[in-house]
C-alpha cells in the first residue's frame, strides 16, 4: 500500500487489510488483547473486526499499522521457514531493537514507529544489509 492510498483509504482497501490482519493474527497466534493492542483498537472492536461485524473507519495510524504489519508478515515468511516465521514475533530477541524482549511486546509498547522500525529491521535482514 502506498502512503497516498492510505490517506484516502477506501472501504474496500480497509476491508482487505483487516482480513489480511485477521489471518496474520491467527498465524502468529495472537491473543485477543495482543491483536487489539497491536492494531490499537479495543478488544470489543477487534472482536467485531474478526467476526466481520465492524462497520467503522480505521484511523490513518491504524491503516499504516495494517500496512506495516502485513509487510512484516510477508518479510518474515520470505526470510524464515515455517514455523519460525510465525513464531518470530513471540520469541525473545537479542537484536538491537529488542534488548531481549519479544518483538511483539516492543511493537505494542512502541506503537507505529516501532512497528515500522521492526519491519525495516526484518527487510534489512532479508536484503543482507
Amino acid at each position: 500500500m502506498a502512503l497516498a492510498d492510505l490517506q484516502s483509504a477506501p472501504t474496500d482497501m480497509q476491508s482487505v487489510g483487516l482480513k489480511a490482519y485477521s489471518r496474520l493474527a491467527a498465524e502468529w497466534r495472537l491473543t485477543l488483547r495482543e491483536a487489539a493492542d497491536l492494531l490499537d483498537v479495543s478488544e470489543s472492536t477487534w472482536k467485531r473486526i474478526k467476526t466481520g461485524q465492524f462497520s467503522g473507519d480505521l484511523t490513518r495510524d491504524q491503516m499504516l499499522r495494517l500496512s506495516a504489519l502485513v509487510g512484516l508478515y510477508k518479510a518474515l515468511a520470505l526470510y524464515f521457514d515455517s514455523p519460525l516465521s510465525d513464531q518470530w514475533v513471540k520469541l525473545e530477541n537479542t537484536g538491537p531493537l529488542f534488548d531481549g524482549q519479544r518483538p511483539l511486546a516492543r511493537m505494542i509498547e512502541g506503537g507505529l514507529p516501532t512497528i515500522i522500525a521492526v519491519r525495516t529491521y526484518v527487510d534489512a535482514l532479508r536484503g543482507g544489509a
